[in-house]
């Protein structure tokens, strides 16, 4: 793997950060600390801007309007999109638009006329149903909502918890039993309407992330018609699952992104701070935390670069996105930590933004698919047949 930059990537590269920079950074001095969402003005103008630029509705595949950009320079542009307050969970507040729920790229052509395209085109939104109260480590053995077959209907019966935008959504992906003696081969994947009767909604406590609740969703007697069935019976859960191991690189890229800019806020106020008569930089613990802070990024820059590469090339990349996960989401809260206590209680205030990043990463450490799983995926890998 070549880890130098293409004349095309670097320029790319530039562009989206001076983008960031220029553009939402501004912006972010005039809103709430927590914010979440640009006024529908400021979102038009920058999302004009994007297309403009020829970035617009990244994760997109060309043949469905979507920029030709391989992973390896998608992972890049993460990592620069990040770079901002909000940008952990909202990397430039969406204004370079998005695939939307990509497991309806595999949808059959009447479900993409009704589901994909309009989501494309910014119409519809909607959400993805996989984790339950019973457990979201392992979804495909808890999954305990069922579907039953009832003439040419589904009847769906159960719940999901954490599930993210599901009370603004129209629409959702869901994941049911259909056959509980088959394990992972026996889970169907549905699509449901919000207005569907049997479909109830509700939002959650706050998590750590600004602004931004997790939803319970319950299913009664809900009855779905063989239309809606994204995919075959009993194999719904190979549309998750492969979907998930690409995800984790981009989402890895997220927190490399918010861990440069705390290490660059972290060697600017170093250098500018004065205690007992010197420069914070003199201090060799701080010097200590600076290397420290630069080792977890490189490692996690180079470890997610390589799964892209991977992933990029056709070949397995299993592994290499479970290990750019884990790194990454782990270095970074690290990274963000230690540039917290280089700036000692003003980093605790929120007209910084690293107390937002520190509750926000440590969400990382669980979702798609907690540190513990990550190193099972691996194991699983590495040791082959030895165990289940």
């Amino acid at each position: 793997m070549d880890l130098e930059l293409s004349d095309e990537q670097g320029l790319i590269v530039d562009t989206v950060r001076k983008f960031v920079r220029n553009e939402i950074v501004p912006l972010e001095a005039d809103m709430d600390p927590d914010a979440s969402d640009l006024d529908e003005e400021n979102h038009e103008r920058l999302a004009s801007q994007v297309k403009q630029m020829g970035f617009y509705g990244l994760d997109i595949p060309p043949e469905y309007g979507g920029p030709d950009i391989d992973i390896v320079t998608r992972t890049l542009m993460a990592i620069e999109m990040a770079q901002h307050r909000a940008g952990l969970y909202n990397a430039c507040y969406g204004v370079f638009g998005g695939a939307g729920l990509a497991q309806l790229f595999e949808a059959n052509e009447d479900q993409k006329q009704r589901y994909l395209f309009p989501t494309l085109r910014g119409e519809r939104h909607g959400f993805f149903g996989l984790t339950e109260p019973s457990g979201g480590s392992d979804p495909a053995r808890a999954i305990q909502t069922t579907a039953v077959k009832d003439g040419d209907d589904w009847v769906l019966n159960g719940g999901k918890i954490f599930i993210s935008g599901a009370d603004r959504a129209d629409y959702g992906i869901v994941f049911a039993r259909t056959d509980a003696a088959k394990g992972r081969g026996g889970i169907t994947c549905f699509i449901i309407d919000a207005d569907m009767p049997g479909f109830h909604v509700r939002r959650i406590v706050h998590t750590l992330r600004s602004t931004s609740y997790a939803t319970e969703l319950q299913f009664d007697n809900l009855r779905v018609p063989p239309k809606n069935i994204l995919g075959e019976v009993d194999k719904g859960f190979a549309i998750a699952n492969d979907r998930l191991s690409r995800q984790r690189i981009p989402y890895s890229a997220g927190c490399i992104g918010v861990a440069v800019k705390a290490q660059e806020m972290a060697i600017a106020y170093a250098n500018q701070r004065t205690t007992f008569g010197d420069l914070l930089a003199t201090r060799q613990a701080i010097q200590w935390m600076i290397v420290d802070n630069e080792i977890d990024i490189r490692t996690s820059r180079w470890l997610t670069l390589a799964a892209a590469d991977k992933a990029n090339k056709g070949q397995p990349y299993r592994t290499e996105a479970a290990m750019a996960k884990l790194v990454a989401s782990e270095a970074g809260g690290r990274v963000v930590d230690r540039s917290m206590q280089i700036h000692g209680g003003y980093g605790m205030t929120k007209d910084l933004p690293l107390e937002r990043w520190y509750r926000e990463i440590r969400i990382r450490r669980i979702g798609e698919g907690p540190s513990e799983v990550q190193r099972l995926i691996m194991a699983r890998d590495l040791l082959g047949g030895s165990f289940h």
